[in-house]
């Protein structure tokens, strides 16, 4: 089943926009860049710097990137497991164990379950692209500020939690019925 055509194609849309987003407002920030850019945000401010380069400047556009990879191929495959209401009841098939096994086996009770961790999935996606896109507006400034301002924290933690707590609900929700 090709991700396009699938049911969760327009839960993964968001993060492609994102990205694609993130890649642009780069692109177009990158020639105003001072020579030095924040390498590291601590508790107090910027405690580290790095020279400006293509790899600097856009380390949390390829990190995003590869974390929408991976969610995506994660999404993909949750899809792909048979949940455990349409494995076969007899006692003698193979997968008669799996339909038994512990509850700590993480298969999908249903086709229903399973959409909706692989939409969660995605949503947590969209949202630490959120928290890079904060990330990003403190990596392209303009000028070399060892200052970050009060709504930085809460900019990058908040869509974070968000994505972790919608989840845990689906995987919740998916082990009650």
């Amino acid at each position: 089943m090709a991700l396009s055509t699938s049911p969760v194609r327009m839960w993964w849309l968001p993060s492609a926009v994102l990205l694609v987003g993130q890649a642009t407002w780069g692109v177009l920030r990158y020639p105003h860049l001072p020579d030095r850019i924040p390498q590291h945000i601590g508790t107090d401010g910027v405690d580290s710097w790095a020279d400006r380069s293509v790899g600097n400047a856009f380390v949390l556009v390829f990190v995003y990137a590869g974390v929408t990879a991976l969610m995506v191929g994660c999404a993909k495959l949750t899809l792909r497991v048979t949940p455990r209401d349409e494995l076969p009841r007899s006692g003698t098939s193979p997968y008669a164990a799996a339909r038994t096994a512990s509850p700590l086996v993480n298969r999908p009770r249903s086709r229903a379950s399973a959409l909706r961790a692989a939409r969660a999935l995605l949503v947590l996606n969209a949202c630490i692209g959120l928290s890079f896109v904060a990330g990003c507006g403190m990596l392209w400034r303009s000028t070399p500020d060892p200052d970050v301002p009060v709504w930085f924290p809460v900019a990058m933690t908040l869509p974070l939690l968000v994505g972790t707590a919608v989840t845990l609900a689906a995987a919740v929700h998916g082990r009650k019925r």
